[in-house]
């Protein structure tokens, strides 16, 4: 089997990223596919950073799929309408409500989210300040990647669909439906979305969402030959 890494939901953490990146230089497979499983964006302090690390990185040739998330999504929907709720989530918010994260994406691009503003003036600026570039890059960010041995997916799959008629709102979106289910769904499901203390290998799942937009350490994995680890600071750690 191919090698390939996988990095969990980023949520702003450029440092964390920048942490990420070097564990996975430093590996004896580094050079191999690397797969982002979304959510670049809110909570964190530099939304902004982690965006422009990543599109720097495919742009110099770079190995690197990034996948879209829920929150990624959320901020392309919020620059076109400020009143904008994802009926997915479990209570109405709006973009710059704090559950969301919103406020500090805005802000790493230099936005005043002040929730005493008026909301449309926040928006004005927000849709001033965040580069068409970074919003087209948003937009055209993958569901999914397929390999012969994984599926990788920012939060999950709906368990006996084909993954051609998946929707994207389960893509992004799914939880419990998914993560209480036992069965094998023919490849190893890597997604991210639902926070946990560290990444966690199931026997038809690996999440890798260890909670970095709570602040928590940021650990990719490596996927080889059918065995997981993760990587860090002393190198491989087998899940």
């Amino acid at each position: 089997m191919p090698a390939i890494f996988a990095v969990g939901d980023l949520h702003g953490q450029i440092e964390q990223l920048r942490k990420a990146l070097d564990f996975i230089s430093n590996d004896a497979e580094a050079g191999a596919p690397v797969v982002f499983l979304g959510d670049y964006v809110d909570r964190g302090p530099d939304s902004r950073g982690v965006i422009e690390t990543l599109m720097q990185g495919q742009a110099e040739g770079q190995p690197w799929t990034c996948l879209m998330g829920n929150h990624d999504r959320f901020l392309l929907r919020y620059l076109d309408d400020p009143f904008y709720e994802d009926p997915q989530t479990r209570n109405p918010h709006f973009y710059t409500d704090p559950p969301i994260g919103g406020a500090e994406t805005l802000a790493s691009y230099g936005v005043d989210a002040d929730p005493s503003r008026d909301p449309r003036a926040i928006h004005a600026d927000a849709v001033a300040a965040v580069p068409q570039a970074h919003r087209d890059w948003l937009a055209g960010l993958p569901r999914y990647l397929a390999t012969e041995d994984q599926i990788f997916v920012h939060a999950g799959i709906r368990p006996g669909i084909p993954l051609d008629q998946q929707v994207e709102d389960d893509l992004i979106w799914i939880r419990r439906v998914f993560l209480d289910d036992p069965r094998d769904h023919g490849r190893l499901v890597v997604h991210g979305h639902t926070a946990i203390d560290l990444p966690q290998l199931y026997p038809n799942r690996l999440n890798m969402d260890g909670g970095a937009g709570y602040g928590r350490p940021l650990y990719p994995a490596l996927l080889l030959g059918g065995e997981v680890f993760l990587l860090g600071p002393y190198g491989r750690a087998r899940l």
